[in-house]
């Protein structure tokens, strides 16, 4: 048997410790991402590239979004980056939110959102790992990294519940979300989905196509209880 290539970690970018270097790290990441897999992503190559060094750094910080990474360090001592981490997957949790910023439309189908003080809710977006690193389930060992990192977030309330929003005929991506806990729970439009992950600013001002009017986006959530 090969020995192994890399040494992968996982963790979440801190709001306050090295911030700049972090947010080139995290662009180089995500604009890999979006040149590799442009139809997993409502955002585009074109438009993040042009971001500043204030945006990433803003992004990063932001008081509502918690990145998380895997890193891979290389292992063999002849490569010249041996020892040095790479950042080659990253989840984005955003929340937590409230009832009324997380609740949908009744023709959504989501279940109804139980009070503030009863649930915790959270938004998961853009897990992506770069694919010469694919196969090893490290998009499920850093969506694991996510829900660890909630479990502990804060003692209460003990309930809390995770969504996200794919592509309904993504038959592949829903049996990876369904062996970590998610289940369907509705359907939602693009234009509902960009709001749930923050990301109006994408949304264009004529609405009434199909594209963003039609309910092809599948809802997925898990819940998890804190002890």
């Amino acid at each position: 048997m090969a020995s192994p290539r890399f040494s992968y970690s996982y963790f979440h970018i801190s709001k306050n410790n090295d911030v700049a270097t972090s947010a080139q790290q995290q662009r180089a990441l995500r604009l890999k991402a979006l040149q590799t897999s442009p139809n997993s992503f409502s955002s585009t190559y074109d438009l993040e590239s042009k971001f500043t060094n204030t945006d990433w750094q803003t992004l990063i910080t932001s008081p509502d979004r918690i990145i998380f990474i895997c890193a891979a360090t290389p292992l063999n001592p002849d490569d010249s980056t041996a020892g040095e981490p790479q950042w080659v997957g990253q989840v984005t949790l955003r929340g937590p939110m409230s009832k009324q910023d997380f609740e949908l439309p009744e023709e959504a189908g989501q279940p109804a959102q139980k009070p503030d003080d009863l649930e915790e809710r959270w938004q998961m977006l853009s897990l992506f790992t770069l694919p010469e690193h694919r196969g090893q389930g490290l998009g499920a060992k850093l969506c694991q990294s996510a829900m660890d990192y909630l479990q502990s977030y804060r003692s209460a309330p003990q309930d809390v519940q995770v969504r996200l929003v794919i592509k309904a005929g993504n038959l592949g991506t829903i049996k990876f979300y369904e062996r970590l806990g998610f289940t369907s729970a509705g359907m939602a439009t693009l234009v509902e989905a960009l709001i749930a992950n923050g990301d109006e600013s994408l949304l264009p001002e004529d609405l009434s196509g199909a594209k963003w009017t039609d309910r092809y986006g599948l809802i997925m959530i898990t819940r998890l209880v804190r002890c």
